[in-house]
């Protein structure tokens, strides 16, 4: 079953394009959930699982896979589906992910197979939805509903919330964010993501709006340049101090989004960040190709707090 997912790295060549694949899944029953295959490292049988005593009780315990101690996470019982007996673990498959700069196991019921889409054919969940549930986007193979699991929120529930900023860093530099007018548009498809953006912002002082796309994020881009076209406000690259875009997202994805930015004279010169929880060189190769301005991993909120204060600080230096 190791052999079922090429490389990551041979699989590249879909970013940039809008494109991604997804591995389908089965947790409970006959309904269909994916996963990015970015974010896959292998489907394995399930090794034996040594319990950990009092850890959350989604986390079934830990294994030895190839040298690596890693959690290995029930996903139906963390989706608040029936968990698993343990006398079916040896039954099940692992899916091991590498994501937030970890490693850990999701067991699940058995998997489908690999499918082949565009960015645009995956839907986000209904708005009435965004805060209540685990998915992050719902699409359609052969003619069956798949519903794309929030691994991150799942993984952040059980490991407990990413970091946030020191209070110190925060005293620091208040003076600098704080009251000055700076906006800053953020894109993220997950609730966690966005939740974490929010609160650093929030912290800095800094108006924003977070939106959970990049079809969204562009449509407002445009809709604020329009406004600058009939002369009712300021040119968007003087409202808005950068955008901070994930890359995987439903509908348009991060690297589409700054090649549109890039292509659109009125928005050409925004400060784009790209922010994702992947891990690999690739990221910042496709960055470079797309014309943003930096790429940084997620969940390290004072490194993206270093970035906007730099970016203040450049905009002061150019009398902005």
């Amino acid at each position: 079953m190791s052999s079922f997912l090429k490389s990551v790295d041979q699989r590249t060549s879909l970013a940039g394009m809008n494109r991604m694949e997804l591995l389908l899944f089965n947790i409970k029953g006959k309904q269909l959930f994916g996963i990015n295959v970015f974010k896959v490292r292998e489907v394995i049988r399930t090794p034996d699982i040594s319990p950990v005593p009092k850890s959350d009780p989604r986390v079934v315990g830990v294994s030895d896979i190839r040298g690596q101690t890693m959690p290995m996470i029930d996903l139906a019982q963390a989706l608040d589906l029936d968990p698993i007996p343990r006398d079916k673990l040896a039954d099940s498959l692992t899916i091991v992910t590498e994501f937030n700069s970890s490693v850990q196991g999701f067991l699940v019921e058995d998997v489908d197979r690999i499918i082949h889409l565009r960015w645009e054919d995956i839907l986000p969940p209904p708005d009435s939805l965004q805060h209540v549930n685990y998915l992050t986007g719902i699409t359609r193979a052969q003619g069956q509903i798949v519903e794309i699991v929030d691994v991150e929120k799942v993984l952040a529930e059980v490991s407990g919330m990413p970091d946030t900023m020191s209070d110190d860093f925060v005293e620091h530099n208040l003076a600098k964010t704080k009251g000055h007018g700076y906006f800053i548009l953020g894109a993220d498809d997950s609730t966690v993501a966005r939740t974490q953006l929010k609160s650093t912002l929030d912290k800095l002082g800094i108006n924003h709006a977070i939106v959970n796309n990049g079809k969204k994020a562009l449509d407002l881009l445009r809709k604020w340049a329009d406004e600058a076209d009939r002369g009712v406000a300021s040119p968007v690259s003087e409202r808005v101090l950068m955008v901070i875009s994930d890359i995987e997202m439903p509908e348009m994805d991060g690297y589409t989004l700054t090649t549109s930015i890039r292509k659109d004279e009125r928005l050409k010169d925004l400060y784009v960040i790209l922010n994702s929880s992947l891990s690999g060189g690739f990221n910042d190769k496709l960055t470079e190709k797309v014309g943003a301005n930096k790429f940084l991993s997620k969940w390290h909120s004072e490194e993206l707090a270093s970035e906007i204060v730099k970016r203040i600080d450049a905009m002061k230096a150019k009398g902005r």
